[in-house]
């Protein structure tokens, strides 16, 4: 299998893939930067006193990984830390390579460094794809110093790639451009002559740059591809017009992945923005999720368990409607079904907050789990045989209904854990009321056994 069957067809000479890609490449890999002057965005890393600064100043590269969204640079940086470094660049893909594909590239790293001493940097994209036996084939080789190895992903490396390879990696952050930086870089693809479209003097007004460049969403792939996509529809020197636009942004897909990380911060997002009182915030999550494509009953789950879980006993009625939406999502389908879901999500948002019950639970589950599994007491036991009631099963049982104030001070907890409370409500919403009938009920409670401080309920 040859370098372009592994990596795929980008533009790139990979036979030494750090020279300038060919003139019929994509505008995306024309534009891809030569130099770290050209670099846009990631200023945490590049700017002074960045850790992969000060790499490209001194000629010299480490094993890492680069670790962010699509179109963010990860590949440009592999290519200018090898340049710098005066490596080898070897492009790999996890998408299309196994075992046999690690080891011959192994071996021809090792040759290469017998042959002129010169080192190779093996860049991997989409590391996460590769299984823990595929990782472990690397592991001697960086462990030796025969390859420099770069991995690019767009999901957490601590899930992803196994702990004794990540140890020997140092895992670097990219963050999305901001919408300045996408900016730049489309005046930039617009003027740019021999590598852009300068000579098309294509002619976009301040606004509907920046409507590419929010459709861009922080990935610089993104926007030149749109972009490109533009100019085949269009005339040199001509003001594009809106429709053009409108034709390349109708059915992309927003950025969004939901099989990785993304789907993990895009639910978190919708979970802490319900919990914070932003309904805004919520509806606003909520769609993202749902135009990217997530499975609508799986975010009627997610809304249920925040009813329960942030809303609880505040609001009562937030886990009833929760569950309404969802069926009301089933009944309806989408698109209708989803505004179901929205209602739900505002109410939420909106509603009195408590996780009274929710922490009152752990607290019971962590004594559990710590081992006060106690039996239950007798007088609480069933006794449905005549042996069972000889042996006391439910004896100095106590039915609440015949007293009359239908209250008793039975204890209904198991003896080590008699007196305990795990249950403390807030003051807000309905929950208030419920704190102030439970302290009613703990107060009189208390009074009848400070009373009859010698009575035994098993007698």
């Amino acid at each position: 299998m040859s370098a372009g069957d592994l990596f795929g067809p980008t533009g790139l000479d990979l036979n030494d893939p750090t020279r300038p890609p060919r003139e019929d490449a994509p505008l995306a890999e024309r534009l891809r930067p030569q130099s770290l002057a050209e670099v846009l965005g990631q200023k945490h890393l590049l700017g002074e006193g960045g850790a992969l600064a000060k790499d490209l100043a001194q000629g010299r590269c480490h094993s890492m990984v680069l670790w962010g969204p699509p179109g963010t640079g990860k590949t440009t940086l592999a290519l200018l830390l090898a340049k710098g470094a005066d490596m080898n660049f070897r492009p790999f893909s996890a998408v299309l390579s196994g075992i046999k594909d690690v080891r011959q590239a192994m071996a021809e790293a090792q040759q290469v460094r017998r042959q002129n001493g010169r080192g190779t940097l093996l860049f991997v994209d989409e590391i996460h794809r590769f299984n823990k036996a595929q990782q472990d084939a690397f592991l001697p080789f960086v462990e030796k110093g025969d390859i420099v190895l770069i991995g690019a992903t767009t999901e957490n490396p601590s899930f992803e790639i196994i702990g004794p390879l990540l140890s020997r990696l140092s895992v670097h952050i990219l963050q999305p451009l901001t919408e300045e930086e996408l900016l730049q870089l489309l005046e930039r693809a617009l003027n740019d002559r021999p590598r852009g479209l300068g000579a098309m003097q294509l002619k976009l007004r301040p606004e509907q740059g920046q409507a590419l460049a929010r459709f861009a969403s922080g990935d610089a792939r993104r926007l030149l591809v749109a972009l490109e996509a533009t100019a085949r529809l269009c005339d040199v020197a001509e003001e594009v017009p809106d429709s053009v636009l409108e034709s390349v942004f109708q059915g992309r897909a927003m950025l969004y992945d939901k099989a990785g990380e993304n789907h993990y911060d895009f639910i978190s997002a919708l979970h802490k923005s319900i919990r914070s009182s932003d309904p805004d915030a919520a509806l606003y999550w909520l769609v993202r999720m749902l135009e990217g494509g997530e499975d609508p009953l799986y975010l009627a789950r997610r809304l249920v368990r925040m009813a329960s879980e942030d809303v609880g006993l505040a609001d009562p009625n937030a886990l009833r409607l929760a569950l309404s939406a969802r069926d009301a999502f089933q009944f309806l389908g989408s698109p209708e079904g989803e505004l179901a879901l929205a209602e739900a999500a505002v109410y939420l948002a909106v509603a009195p907050k408590s996780d009274a019950v929710y922490q009152a639970f752990g607290k019971v589950r962590g004594l559990i789990r710590k081992g006060y599994a106690e039996p239950v007491p007798m007088h609480l036991r069933n006794a449905p045989t005549r042996m069972m009631k000889e042996k006391g099963f439910g004896r100095g049982y106590r039915h609440a209904h015949q007293e009359q104030d239908g209250l008793t001070e039975m204890e209904c907890l198991p003896e080590k854990l008699a007196g305990q409370s795990f249950y403390h409500p807030t003051t807000r919403g309905v929950e208030g009321r419920i704190g102030q009938r439970l302290q009613e009920i703990r107060a009189e409670i208390q009074r009848r056994r400070q009373q009859a401080p010698n009575s035994d309920p098993d007698a």
